[in-house]
């Protein structure tokens, strides 16, 4: 299962400072406003051969400070129950607040690995000043400053100490498809329309489904794994905690499967949550389709369909070769559809192209369309192989590849699409020295 770091504190202490630099990004915004971090943000980062997520909870609200820090100390009980390691930020500069006190007393009483990390140390007259972490009792404390880097390698070789080593799961397991979407998007009530029974409960009400369900599908010739992710919960503060649990909740669900089925709500199109976990399936190398429900409670023409369908492509650019499908699950409209086209990609994403048959077609092509030359080299692609992984990766050998820039890369890509069908499948392509 997916391992999740969470970096939990008050606001203002560094956290998406910290979040950009693990995840090599530059998501979140930072600013020295306190609670500029409005969308929690989610992305993943590898450390020594390890894979993990990393979540900044930001999203505080703007409020009376007991709003304020009602809303940290309910990020703090989410992290703990999801994340499989928590990162404690403190400000050296400000030392220890009522509110520090107050997570760490939160903390103390889970089970959950702890890390206490100092920021803002930026020189060595601070490193002293950190000692008075110690008193919250929960161990060690790493100094660091997340703005220019020094001592997060030292706190990442402690934090992936807890993750288990990668094994391959064994192979011809049944296909493993997860749908996921914001609340009420009608995930579960799919579900119960494929199955024919009431496996979920379904109400109007968003974060109805709790937890990850898996269901063995076995019915008109297909055989798979089902997992509805919703992984809600009713909470007082739906907006803001729900959507921050069902978060974790998808990542952990979405790692953990061979195609994420991403179900929008007609009504509402594709919005920032969608295209974060949208990508967050393609940078894990997952088979993806788009699937928008309520499609019956649409006014439509001939081109209705068309442009919804350009919009969705547009904002899930540059990956846009995905697989869209129209449904209206009460209706029961096209949910079949939904199956077959999941099976599509998944057999995209396990084929394997003869090495013969991939060098007849590419090699051509690559001939007639050759790399442009750069510094008066010319680069010779002269074999191209599929190397063996859980998705499709291709390496193409050449006398050259470090003058091999991303315009070409892209373009072998979408010969490969045009000739092959990947349809849904994020696709790797390695340029090696000959």
């Amino acid at each position: 299962m997916a391992n999740i770091v969470a970096i939990v504190g008050r606001p203002n202490v560094g956290k998406s400072t910290l979040f950009n630099r693990l995840t090599e990004s530059r998501k979140a915004i930072v600013d020295d406003f306190s609670g500029v971090t409005r969308d929690r943000h989610y992305e993943s980062a590898e450390w020594i051969g390890k894979k993990f997520t990393v979540i900044d909870t930001g999203g505080f609200v703007h409020g009376s400070d007991d709003i304020f820090e009602e809303a940290i100390r309910d990020q703090v009980h989410i992290a703990i129950e999801e994340a499989s390691v928590i990162v404690f930020m403190v400000d050296v500069t400000t030392g220890i607040t009522d509110l520090d006190d107050e997570i760490a007393d939160l903390l103390r009483r889970s089970s959950k690995p702890v890390y206490v990390v100092a920021n803002k140390v930026d020189h060595a007259k601070l490193h002293h000043e950190s000692a008075e972490f110690y008193a919250f009792g929960l161990g060690e404390v790493f100094n660091i400053s997340s703005a220019t880097g020094s001592g997060t390698g030292e706190l990442l070789d402690a934090v992936v100490s807890h993750f288990p080593e990668q094994e391959e799961e064994e192979e011809n397991s049944l296909p493993k498809f997860t749908i996921v979407g914001r609340p009420n998007v009608g995930k579960s009530s799919l579900t119960n329309a494929l199955l024919g029974v009431d496996r979920n409960i379904v109400t109007d009400i968003a974060g109805t489904t709790r937890d990850s369900i898996r269901i063995h599908y076995n019915q008109f010739g297909h055989e798979f794994l089902l997992i509805d992710t919703a992984g809600l919960r009713r909470k007082s503060k739906v907006n803001e905690d729900i959507e921050f649990y069902s978060v974790m909740r998808t990542i952990k669900a979405l790692e953990d499967s061979d195609v994420v089925i991403l179900m929008l709500d007609a009504n509402d199109g594709i919005e920032a949550q969608d295209i974060n976990i949208f990508h967050l399936a393609e940078k894990n190398k997952k088979g993806i389709m788009i699937v928008v429900n309520k499609w019956d409670t649409i006014e439509k023409d001939h081109k209705t369909a068309k442009e919804f369908e350009a919009r969705i492509r547009e904002k899930i650019a540059p990956f846009t070769d995905v697989p869209i499908v129209f449904t209206s699950v009460t209706e029961k409209q096209r949910i079949f559809k939904v199956v077959e086209t999941a099976m599509e990609v998944y057999q995209n994403k396990t084929k394997k192209i003869s090495t013969s048959k991939l060098n007849d077609v590419m090699l051509e092509i690559i001939e007639n369309y050759p790399p442009p030359a750069t510094k008066g080299k010319y680069i010779k692609i002269k074999y191209a192989t599929q190397l063996a992984g859980r998705s499709p990766m291709f390496a193409f050998f050449c006398n050259l590849p470090q003058y091999i820039k991303d315009p070409y890369k892209r373009f072998v890509e979408n010969k490969l699409r045009d000739n092959f069908d990947f349809k849904g499948v994020p696709i790797q392509i390695f340029f090696r020295q000959k």
